[in-house]
């Protein structure tokens, strides 16, 4: 991921996606204080959330990289992770709260005492809840967990994104143990995709895809990225699903995989860049289209087709047991052959093919020349092979796809031309 801290910064960039299409713009109106949605529907009245039963699976499978890996247990500070093994949906802040899963024996969780209602709220696990007070040490209750569960002697595996104070407290507290990496357990739990996360995230693509046609009818002339964000937010939150973030990049802004604050307005022939995606019950989205209001320009026109066919390319190679960097590597071979790049530079593809996706938007692995991890089925990626001219336009299509025993499968259509963004 740029990954974590990217994707919050994304989220915090242009709040604006829009869908417009080959027609003209109608004439720029006055924008509603108030959006009215009222002609949508929730899309999400056959949703499944993830229960007990999963997440009790996902402990045994966890369990087992543990034995396999010769680890004694896990650390997990809240974020993702979290709720993928317990269900509790916390905040990380300078009061410690982490989740103890031992190879043998029910899961800790050590919060602060004041917050132990809250923290049981969604915690979707049988686990012990040990609390500490205001004056005392939260690494020490961390430490006494772990010697509960006779961890406190091998191998403790640390998730990735825990804090450095809190890792190196418990290597403090606990001399003979050894801290290590808890990617083998994390990884090989959440890169493979049950067929309750695939739907979830197949709703979540499903209604995003949704608030795009319902957004394109209602853009005109002028509008601000903040505006059509706002569109798209909102009809997003009508169709059930949680607003997540929505990008637009407009005109020369387009070139710029991750936006620019310069002022924009949608003008008719020039290139309307869109990244856009929610969340239905934590699982993602992430889809992009690009289009011109009004008569593409033949070189967009152009350009266009050759992105479409990268993603194409991606999809066909993306099968159970190439490596994730091959996939990467046949779209920028294909793209040299046009006369882009070579490799990474511009003009061209300057940033990889895809990244892995789920319960964040951004997960490991991803689709960059080097990854060597092996595809297999239930792993999900984007797939997004742009091309970038830097003071002229960009052009990135985006779709999400999971892998399966016969081949990628999309959880979004690609559009079929820049004059059908929906087919």
């Amino acid at each position: 991921m740029i990954d974590a801290a990217f994707s919050i910064r994304r989220r915090r960039m242009l709040s604006g996606a829009a869908l417009l299409g080959a027609a003209t713009l109608l004439p720029r109106v006055a924008f509603a204080a108030e959006i009215d949605t009222g002609d949508l529907a929730s899309m999400t009245g056959d949703v499944v959330p993830i229960d007990a039963a999963e997440r009790g699976r996902r402990l045994d499978r966890g369990r087992a990289l543990m034995a396999a890996n010769g680890l004694s247990a896990i650390i997990v500070e809240p974020g993702s992770t979290m709720v993928y093994f317990s269900g509790v949906e916390w905040y990380r802040s300078e009061r410690l709260t982490a989740l103890v899963i031992p190879a043998d024996g029910e899961a800790v969780v050590v919060t602060p005492f004041f917050e132990e209602p809250s923290v049981r709220e969604t915690l979707g696990i049988p686990a012990e809840v040990r609390v500490w007070q205001e004056d005392e040490d939260p690494i020490a209750v961390v430490a006494g967990a772990l010697r509960d569960r006779n961890a406190a002697d091998g191998a403790i595996g640390v998730e990735s994104t825990v804090r450095f104070f809190a890792s190196d407290g418990v290597a403090q507290a606990l001399p003979a143990a050894r801290l290590v990496s808890a990617d083998p357990v994390v990884r090989g739990c959440r890169m493979i995709k049950t067929p309750a996360e695939l739907a979830l995230m197949q709703k979540a693509a499903d209604i995003t895809v949704a608030a795009y046609r319902w957004t394109w009818a209602r853009v005109r002339e002028g509008m601000t990225p903040g505006e059509i964000g706002a569109l798209m937010n909102a009809a997003t939150a009508k169709l059930g699903g949680r607003p997540g973030f929505s990008m637009a990049l407009l005109g020369e802004a387009a070139a710029l995989p991750h936006g620019s604050g310069k002022p924009q307005r949608v003008r008719e022939g020039e290139v309307v860049l869109m990244d856009c995606g929610c969340t239905v019950h934590g699982y993602q989205s992430d889809i992009s289209r690009t289009f011109v209001p009004g008569r593409a320009p033949d070189d967009v026109r152009r350009v266009w087709d050759h992105v479409r066919m990268g993603q194409q390319i991606a999809f066909d190679a993306a099968k159970v047991g190439v490596t994730a960097g091959a996939v990467d590597d046949a779209v920028r071979a294909h793209y040299e052959t046009l006369g882009y790049g070579p490799r990474y530079r511009l003009p061209g593809l300057s940033h990889r093919t895809g990244h892995g996706i789920g319960l964040d938007g951004h997960e490991p692995v991803n689709f960059v020349h080097g990854e060597k991890t092996a595809l297999a089925p239930g792993m999900c990626f984007s797939n997004e092979p742009g091309l970038y001219f830097p003071g002229r336009f960009g052009v990135r299509l985006e779709d999400c796809l999971h892998i399966t025993e016969s081949g990628a499968r999309w959880f979004s259509e690609p559009p079929p031309s820049i004059d059908r963004p929906f087919g």
